[in-house]
Formats: structure tokens, sequence, C-alpha cells
């Protein structure tokens, strides 16, 4: 797989997992939804006028409690927590003094998942587990990074506040690779430390190879393919074709 199809692969992959289940949206929704807040607040109403419970003679308290849904006020009455759970899963949302949740942890069949806003409700941290392995997204006002760690190796991208790539890290076990993309989301250099040895490859606008620079093998004009050694400097023209080389054959 192709450092190009592997950043592919994971930009798929984070573009899915940014659409919250049913389950999900449901538990962030009671934070901010009026009629959910206020069947909320009767429950914790009803709370507040029901007698508080008696002792017990020692021995007396349950071990276990089963129930489907828990609710954690603090000393004012605003809930601060909430933890369910149903068919399609469980999920427990945690909200600050003003009632904004703050960071929802949920697990159903296919995943794991952990999601913290900030104060204003704009997602800053998402970490997701699912059987083909965790990924990690970090997101700030001025752009994004992911984290993602697969069969193929661990990679990391970095994108600007469109969401255009503009730097990748790849490890696999070739070795590594780097990639970097212009403000048009099209590759300018890749760099891969390889076993046989590093090469830098330089790109135009159009992301046609323009230059290499390390070990690598190339087929000439005459369709000859030739091993270079590291010191070798290859410049091709528009159409990708060599047109320089040194040292010279």
């Amino acid at each position: 797989m192709t450092t190009e199809e592997r950043l592919e692969k994971l930009e798929r992959e984070l573009t899915a997992a940014r659409r919250p289940n049913r389950w999900l949206l449901a538990a962030v929704g009671v934070a901010a939804g009026g009629v959910a807040v206020a069947v909320l607040t009767l429950a914790l109403t009803w709370n507040k006028t029901t007698p508080a419970p008696q002792a017990q003679a020692p021995g007396a308290v349950p071990k276990t409690i089963r129930a489907n849904e828990f609710i954690v006020e603090d000393a004012e009455g605003k809930p601060r927590a909430w933890l369910r759970a149903d068919k399609d899963g469980s999920v427990l949302t945690l909200f600050d003094e003003n009632g904004k949740g703050r960071a929802v942890l949920a697990a159903s069949k296919d995943m794991a998942w952990l999601e913290m806003p900030d104060e204003n409700g704009k997602t800053r941290a998402l970490l997701r587990v699912t059987k083909d392995g965790p990924w990690l997204g970090l997101l700030g006002d001025n752009g994004l990074a992911w984290l993602l760690a697969d069969k193929d190796g661990p990679t990391l991208k970095l994108l600007d506040e469109h969401a255009k790539p503009h730097a990748g890290l790849v490890v696999t076990k070739d070795g590594p690779m780097l990639s970097l993309w212009d403000e048009n989301g099209k590759p300018r250099v890749g760099l891969m430390a390889a076993k046989d040895g590093p090469v830098l490859f330089l790109f135009d606008e159009h992301g046609t190879i323009r230059a290499e620079l390390g070990k690598s093998k190339t087929t000439m004009p005459d369709g000859k393919t030739i091993g270079f050694p590291e010191s070798t400097l290859l410049l091709f023209g528009q159409d990708g074709k060599l047109i320089w080389q040194a040292p010279q054959d």
C-alpha cells in the first residue's frame, strides 16, 4: 500500500467515524436539547421530593445494583453525569457546571469511543478503537492532527483548517515515509528511508515527479531499469521522463 493510499484510507475512516451513532448523539443531546432537559429536570425534582432512605443493618446493603440508567447531580441539583445502556451499547456523558457535555465515553459492538468537546461544544479530541486498530484525532482552531495505528503500521497526518493534508508520516516494514503537500493538496515533497538507503522526491504543482535524490531504481527512456547509488541525482521533465542524471552513465 502506497503512502497516498494509506493517507486516503485514513481520511475516509476519520470522516466516517465523525458520524455519531444514534445512542451517542442522544447522550450529548441531553445537555442541549430542550425537551430532554425538561424530562431530566422532572426526574431530578422527583428525586428531591423522595424521602431519604433509612439506614440499614450491617450486611443488608445490596452488593450489586442493576439499572438501565443512572443520573448523578451536584449539590445544586444540576446533572453532572449520565450513564445509560440500551441495545446499541453503553454511554457515559460528563457535564460541566453549565450543563455542557465535556466528555462522552461509549462502547458498542464495533468500537469504543471517547470524545471531548470544549466549553463551546466544539470537539477537540477523539479516540476510537476498532478491530482495525486505534486512532486519535486532535482538532484545533487552525488545523487537525490524526494518528492511526493499524496492521500496516502507524500513520500521522496533519491537516489545515479546511481539512486539506499538508504533512504525513507513515512507518511500514520497508521503512518510514514522510510526505508534504501544498495549499492545493498536491504532494510536493517525499522522503523515504528504505532498507537500501534514503530517497528524496520533489514534485511540481501537478503532482508530477521532477527530481529524485538517493539510491533507487528508475526506468530509462529505452525501457531499461537501472539501479543508482546513494549519491545519484535524477531530474525529470513535465512528462515525467528522465532528462538529466548525475553521475552520467
